[in-house]
């Protein structure tokens, strides 16, 4: 009797879209979309947090907070409708009824947006310490503050 393989596990690269050639330089690219996405609407703190060394199952996640549930829900649609628009669906969606924390998973991506409150409360930068950190300076701060290397499009 011969035993069945065992199934291909899901990581980050097995998640990538197809499409995806040369990831880093696509990643940063649909990370800037969303950026940009999120400063439309306002979001503070972002933080993009790369995890490719680390071997997780995603290549990084890009976290923002909102002041409000009806922001929290406004970021999250402006990301969706701005990667939507280059071909990029979400896999998984989380939270958006209540919108404390909405996740958005892409699976080369996570994006976390956040009530101000639950962001302090999970902490995630924490929790994900050893992923190198780039913080995004919000958009009043600077209007044309994006990830440098990517692409535009």
């Amino acid at each position: 009797m011969q035993a069945e393989p065992l199934p291909t596990p899901v990581t980050a690269e097995s998640r990538r879209p197809e499409n995806s050639t040369s990831l880093p330089a696509d990643l940063r690219a649909a990370m800037n979309w969303a950026i940009e996405a999120a400063q439309s609407k306002k979001a503070s703190g972002i933080t993009v947090l790369d995890l490719q060394e680390l071997k997780s199952f995603t290549d990084a996640f890009l976290l923002c907070s909102g002041s409000s549930a009806p922001q929290v829900q406004a970021i999250a649609d402006a990301i969706e409708e701005a990667l939507g628009r280059r071909g990029l669906r979400v896999w998984h969606r989380e939270g958006y009824g209540g919108a404390e924390w909405v996740l958005l998973d892409y699976g080369f991506c996570i994006v976390h947006i956040f009530h101000e409150r639950a962001r302090h409360f999970y902490d995630l930068e924490r929790l994900w310490r050893s992923a190198r950190r780039i913080d995004i300076p919000d958009a009043d701060a600077n209007p044309n503050s994006k990830m440098s290397g990517a692409p535009q499009q």
